[in-house]
């Protein structure tokens, strides 16, 4: 999983506010190894995310990709509307500005089954999902709100290659604005606390609502569902089944109050 590990701060209408250890190469990550399956992070972290690998993860998360270099780690101040929807973000990226060059290396001393890359800054999309196509490796995506029209129009050449792509409902409309949908095997398109919904080629395959119930801290929650639909197929689940067990996975994880950050 190729991304950020990052320090995140959330806010949210009702006063609430979080400092969390955070970032979608995490999530994502976390979500796979929960499901069962060995995943790796590739990031850049500073000394003030050296506890990091202290944690209790489960065992199936490995941290070998995880760089630690000198400088603050990459930073995000998150602020949500009352739709749970990101209404402004403040970041710092401090030494993930490296991540392109890491991941670059990563990819050429790793082998392993499937590769993820989130598509977001600081990363340098480009070059990393190059090497992927020509590579052949199979690999899958996603993307951030914010960023998202960037990020998909730089992705615009690698998508048609990608095993699977995920997007919420917004950037599902952008993906569809800057690219033919029937071109792109698989694509999970989630909607906050709304179905989530499978399309094989720009065909509705299947979909899965949430259970409804509270929701606590919703930062991740996106993540932990590619996770955990990428740890199913690569166990050999069908989409739906993946997708089943992606959605309960990603329900729980908002109902979580996340991993509080503590200064090293």
């Amino acid at each position: 999983m190729i991304g950020n590990i990052s320090i995140d701060t959330t806010r949210y209408p009702d006063g609430r506010t979080y400092v969390l250890i955070g970032g979608a190469a995490l999530h994502v990550a976390l979500g796979a190894a929960r499901a069962g399956t060995t995943a790796r992070p590739a990031a850049v972290i500073g000394a003030d995310l050296t506890r990091l690998h202290a944690l209790p993860w489960p065992e199936e998360l490995g941290l070998s990709h995880v760089a630690t270099v000198a400088g603050a780690s990459c930073r995000f101040d998150i602020t949500y509307g009352t739709d749970g929807q990101v209404i402004g973000l403040i970041a710092a990226y401090g030494c993930a500005a490296a991540l392109t060059t890491h991941a670059l290396d990563v990819l050429n001393g790793s082998d392993c089954d499937h590769w993820h890359v989130c598509c977001r800054r600081p990363l340098d999309i480009g070059p990393v999902l190059e090497r992927l196509v020509t590579a052949g490796h199979s690999f899958s995506l996603d993307f951030h709100l914010t960023s998202a029209a960037e990020q998909i129009h730089a992705a615009k050449n690698a998508l048609p290659h990608a095993r699977t792509v995920f997007v919420n409902a917004a950037e599902y409309r952008l993906l569809d604005d800057l690219i033919a949908v029937n071109e792109l095997a698989t694509v999970v398109v989630s909607n906050g606390p709304g179905a989530v919904i499978l399309l094989r080629y720009g065909h509705a395959i299947t979909t899965e609502s949430p259970q409804s119930g509270p929701v606590t801290e919703v930062t991740g929650a996106g993540d932990t569902l590619a996770g955990a639909f990428l740890a199913g197929i690569l166990q050999g689940s069908t989409e739906r089944e993946a997708l089943a067990s992606a959605v309960t996975a990603a329900t729980h994880q908002a109902r979580d109050a996340g991993l509080p950050y503590e200064s090293p």
